[in-house]
């Protein structure tokens, strides 16, 4: 009974208002039809190819964020058989928030590391292969500028309140030296340098590998005031809700992207348009690298954790 009144709603949302019983073809085929559409309602994300959202922390200023990340999720994305799509905010913080919505199932990020954020579920399956990174305070070269002391009450610009290695780290050791300055967000590493060179900010607090790509895309010439431990860059990272078979076929695609000429193509010529080195791709990771990470947040002040 409860079957009949199931496929009478069907044949009502239909516009077919039947009288009395169901001639019996006319049952059979409507069971059918409600049993396929049960079935594709049930499927899970993969299996209907609706894709996933990527989202990389945003490194740069968007246009340069997606003229990076689109080629290559583009290739991920045909040779893994795993749709990906970009989503990125305007700052970086804005990305992360997604994040912590559930609002993108790939990220490539270092903003998950704190312990409430680790129980979130989500899983380091690879890293872009690169030379350790360091946070780092810098000048203009020709900045009168020489200690960190210098910058007591100054300006001095970050990417955003989210960013580990650009923010936190700098912040923390300006904090521990007692060294007070008036932050400055640039929503992105670019955003911040360009308030330096403007004038507006005496200092800029960052991440080593973006600030020598800009120097190199800019032409400008920095002086470090200071340079934390090295660390691995950051992380390829899954939610908990990706099936494990889509989880590896994307992982694979990341990994074996430098192995294929194309995709080795694909990544030289991104790599080039941020002003990393032509060598710069991604390999495995079970997230062991990250100790350093997650080392920082058991001493970082409870402002920045």
């Amino acid at each position: 009974m409860a079957g009949k009144f199931t496929l009478r709603l069907y044949l009502q949302i239909l516009g077919y208002s039947p009288k009395g019983s169901l001639p019996p073809e006319i049952f059979m085929m409507f069971r059918l039809i409600a049993c396929l559409a049960t079935f594709l309602f049930c499927l899970p994300l993969s299996a209907q190819e609706v894709g996933y959202r990527f989202s990389p922390v945003n490194q740069y200023d968007i246009n340069l964020t997606a003229a990076y990340w689109n080629p290559i999720i583009q290739y991920v994305s045909e040779t893994s058989g795993v749709k990906l799509s970009l989503k990125i905010g305007r700052t970086s913080a804005d990305t992360t928030a997604y994040v912590l919505a559930q609002e993108v199932e790939f990220i490539f990020s270092n903003h998950l590391f704190s312990p409430e954020r680790e129980q979130l579920g989500w899983k380091v399956f690879g890293r872009r292969q690169m030379p350790p990174v360091h946070g780092q305070i810098v000048v203009p070269e020709d900045s009168p500028i020489t200690d960190i002391a210098q910058l007591k009450d100054q300006e001095v610009a970050f990417p955003g309140p989210e960013a580990l290695i650009a923010y936190k780290f700098p912040y923390a050791h300006l904090l521990s030296k007692g060294v007070d300055v008036k932050v400055v967000f640039g929503g992105n590493q670019n955003g911040a340098l360009a308030q330096l060179f403007s004038g507006k900010v005496k200092a800029v607090g960052g991440n080593s590998q973006l600030i020598e790509g800009y120097a190199k895309r800019e032409s400008k010439k920095f002086r470090v005031l200071w340079s934390s431990e090295p660390v691995y860059d950051l992380a390829l990272m899954a939610a908990s809700k990706v099936p494990e078979k889509d989880l590896k076929a994307v992982a694979n695609a990341f990994a074996n992207m430098h192995k294929d000429p194309k995709g080795k193509d694909i990544l030289h010529q991104a790599s080039l348009k941020v002003g990393l080195t032509s060598d710069a791709y991604f390999i495995l990771s079970n997230g062991s690298e990250y100790s350093t990470y997650r080392k920082f947040y058991q001493t970082a002040p409870a402002s920045l954790r």
